[in-house]
């Protein structure tokens, strides 16, 4: 189990990280406890996040995470629940060797495709994978090269109606529109959803690059001309690209080291 919930952890902080390069444990920590009480309605200390990371991962020890936390854990990485995640990716190991077991959901086909890769006793995966960096997408691809591509689509013919992924986003063929949930754009095939909500044509490039930043003390002198910001009555919003505040129009500037410092904390 604690190879599990450590996996788990391990790619939560990942993912997160994606989105806040470069940023401290502690950081991806109050990420993580805003993005779960703002998208799940979960409340969750960052000293919790940082607890879990700390012991599962860099101690290798146990340590309990209650069933919702899990639950909400698992969803983040595009999971049902935590049943679900430990069913599809999961390390064990019996005889000094270690067994990857990966297994893929065909969005098309609906089936599951597993690969299993067995690890001579020279390489255990959990050294392995800290020592390299490596990622779920990344051991994705080790699968694909070791295995010579055998992971397959379905038949792409029963159904009619396919959708890729943009970012991140999933977007069929007719989401030609897109817009702002307060964080970041939001790919739909409508251009009416309610009154207060401006919907507009899809931009690619903001679908994919404009996004509010949460949580502006994890913003460094790196980020100096990097971001951008949009000032109103005193109150400061930073955002990933440039262009103009969704929601008031206004154009936004690069930031300057004097934004930096008054207004981050």
């Amino acid at each position: 189990m604690i190879s599990k919930k450590k996996l788990l952890v391990e790619t939560v902080f990942e993912t997160a990280g994606k989105k806040l390069p470069k940023a401290s444990v502690n950081s991806i920590s109050i990420y993580l406890s805003v993005k779960f009480e703002e998208t799940y309605g979960h409340q969750r200390d960052a000293r919790a996040f940082s607890r879990y990371y700390k012991f599962l991962v860099n101690d290798g020890v146990d340590y309990n995470i209650d069933d919702v936390t899990l639950l909400y854990l698992s969803k983040y990485i595009g999971y049902k629940d935590f049943e679900d995640f430990c069913s599809k990716v999961h390390v064990d190991g019996g005889d000094g060797s270690t067994i990857l077991k990966l297994a893929f959901g065909d969005s098309l086909s609906e089936k599951i495709q597993q690969v299993f890769i067995t690890v001579n006793p020279v390489f255990k995966m959990p050294d392995f994978v800290k020592k390299n960096g490596m990622g779920i997408m990344e051991m994705t691809l080790l699968v694909c090269l070791v295995t010579g591509g055998v992971l397959k689509s379905g038949d792409r013919s029963q159904t009619p109606d396919r959708e890729g992924i943009i970012g991140g986003h999933a977007t069929s063929k007719d989401k030609i529109y897109m817009y702002w949930n307060g964080a970041e754009y939001i790919a739909t095939d409508s251009s009416y959803i309610r009154p207060e909500v401006k919907v507009i044509a899809l931009k690619k490039e903001e679908l994919l690059h404009f996004k509010k930043i949460k949580i502006p003390d994890t913003i460094t002198e790196r980020s100096l001309h990097k971001i951008w910001y949009s000032k109103k009555n005193n109150k400061v919003e930073f955002f990933t690209a440039d262009g103009n505040n969704p929601e008031n129009g206004k154009s936004l500037n690069p930031l300057t080291e004097h934004i930096l410092y008054k207004y981050r904390d």
